[in-house]
């Protein structure tokens, strides 16, 4: 584990809370968004069962160091509205990534997403000393690969039968990153894009 990662991160649109057993219910009412889980390796929305998988899952990673989880909520209702981890954690080596990101649809083009990916990267450079922050998405999800240029993180290339998604299909991976370097000007772009957004 590298504990300094699970801090609560608070923002004017979102506060990323890590994840508590108290969360469960409120992220399974966020699940039922099915256009959240187009091209997400698993559909954790499609019913309980397959939610339980995701929850047993993210719970199992947690437990054994692997993962830190969050829950998104809105600062102004205090509602969930999606969720979001540090993961391949590699506190010997400075680097995180960060990925298992997702919102309700009604919340995209919000600044949500700006803003929870400012106070991530924020906390990991910054607070925890970290030299690289990585992300990697399904090379067909061209919204996901959209927002990480937009941040902006460095394309690296595509990772070519990288692993198997939801039905069996088999997933080229698109890699991205954002290295100590590039901090500077990626926080001066998204504090640019969230102010366009919340005045």
């Amino acid at each position: 584990m590298w504990p300094e990662l699970r801090k609560r991160l608070e923002g004017r649109l979102v506060v990323l809370e890590p994840v508590e057993p108290e969360h469960e219910d409120a992220l399974w009412e966020a699940a039922q968004d099915p256009e959240v889980w187009t091209l997400m390796p698993l559909d954790a929305g499609r019913d309980r069962e397959s939610f339980a998988r995701w929850w047993q899952h993210l719970l199992g990673e947690f437990a054994a160091g692997e993962e830190v989880p969050f829950a998104t909520v809105t600062r102004e209702t205090g509602r969930v509205i999606g969720s979001t981890r540090y993961l391949t954690l590699r506190p010997e080596h400075a680097g995180v990534e960060i990925g298992h990101t997702w919102l309700g649809s009604e919340h995209w083009q919000t600044g949500a997403n700006i803003e929870a990916k400012l106070l991530m990267l924020e906390h990991a450079f910054e607070r925890c000393g970290c030299m690289r922050v990585e992300f990697k998405t399904d090379a067909r999800n061209e919204r996901s690969r959209k927002a990480m240029e937009a941040l902006p993180a460095e394309f690296e290339g595509i990772f070519r039968k990288h692993m198997f998604v939801r039905g069996g299909d088999v997933r080229d991976s698109a890699y991205y990153a954002i290295v100590d370097d590039d901090w500077p000007e990626v926080r001066a772009n998204l504090e640019r894009r969230l102010a366009a957004r919340v005045g």
